[in-house]
């Protein structure tokens, strides 16, 4: 009598196209996006059969980073269905599967190639992508991920590179600082942004309504500031409800040519007067972290801060 169990091999084994992925996968590990290049069907053709071929334990997986990769682990397999697959598999050769052979063994040689690629690379890596694809490219990446109806304010703008960034990804920006210099400068970066509006505006006496920014940025403002309390407090009062704050600003250190030659009024900021300056100004801290070192940076260390009005 045949057990119920050979029927079930049976029929899962009664399809082609199963039989082609496990003859491929009894030879090689691979994942979805490999087989279906092999055997030229999609993804949904080829996912449906590797879920029965699992269901019926002819096959296992594990997890590859984002991939599933497949398997066959015939050392586990009983004597019968080892004589089954090895029928099967004797009646199966055909012109088909010559050329899946063919194609996993393009699919195993580009394999090879990428992984000595980024072997011989892995160390040169992240100056390699900077020489290829420019040195904001993380950046395009970051404001990519703003919501295209935001309106966003560079407080203490400067000459505006952070506007300029942003731009195409959000509904306005307001580019704010005091200095005319700097805002000239900013104009004629942002040319060619129709959606940024640059202020002539002090940070302690914004000309915007209550609740009008979504997000709001101090950017290496506050060694410049006679009085942080007040420009927080106003960024407090235009930024809308739990929109952040994002200030990104020195570290205490000893660079007092600093006073001279970049005109600041004080030597970085400690955090706990970072958090006394947010409390008086109604912003509750989310976010600190001293920022990793730039290899090619020369300035004292970073740190970022997010904060948010207090409910």
């Amino acid at each position: 009598m045949v057990s119920t169990a050979s029927l079930d091999w049976l029929q899962t084994l009664a399809d082609g196209t199963r039989v082609r992925l496990m003859s491929l996968l009894e030879s090689e590990e691979l994942s979805v996006s490999e087989l279906c290049a092999i055997v030229q069907l999609p993804q949904s053709t080829v996912s449906r059969h590797l879920k029965v071929l699992a269901a019926d334990d002819w096959i296992a997986n594990r997890r590859n980073g984002t991939n599933h990769m497949y398997r066959v682990e015939t050392e586990h397999w009983t004597s019968a269905r080892s004589d089954l697959w090895g029928w099967v598999r004797s009646q199966a050769s055909s012109p088909t599967t010559h050329q899946d052979d063919q194609r996993l063994k393009q699919i195993l040689a580009q394999r090879s190639t990428s992984a000595a690629f980024f072997s011989s690379t892995a160390e040169h890596w992240d100056k390699l992508r900077v020489e290829l694809f420019g040195q904001q490219l993380d950046a395009f990446v970051l404001a990519a991920t703003l919501s295209d109806q935001a309106v966003i304010g560079e407080l203490g703008c400067g000459s505006a590179p952070l506007s300029q960034l942003i731009a195409p990804y959000v509904k306005q920006v307001l580019a704010i600082d005091s200095s005319e210099p700097m805002l000239a400068a900013a104009h004629q970066r942002l040319g060619e942004c129709s959606n940024v509006r640059v202020v002539q505006d002090s940070l302690t006496e914004l000309s915007l309504d209550d609740d009008f920014l979504d997000a709001a940025w101090l950017v290496l403002v506050l060694p410049y500031l006679a009085d942080p309390v007040g420009v927080l407090s106003e960024a407090a009062r235009v930024l809308k409800p739990g929109g952040p704050l994002v200030v990104l600003d020195l570290l205490p250190h000893e660079r007092d040519t600093y006073r001279q030659e970049m005109a600041h009024v004080r030597l970085g900021v400690p955090r706990d007067e970072l958090e006394l300056w947010f409390q008086a100004a109604g912003l509750r801290m989310d976010h600190y972290h001293v920022l990793p070192p730039d290899p090619l940076a020369k300035g004292p260390a970073l740190f970022s801060a997010v904060g948010r009005c207090q409910q």
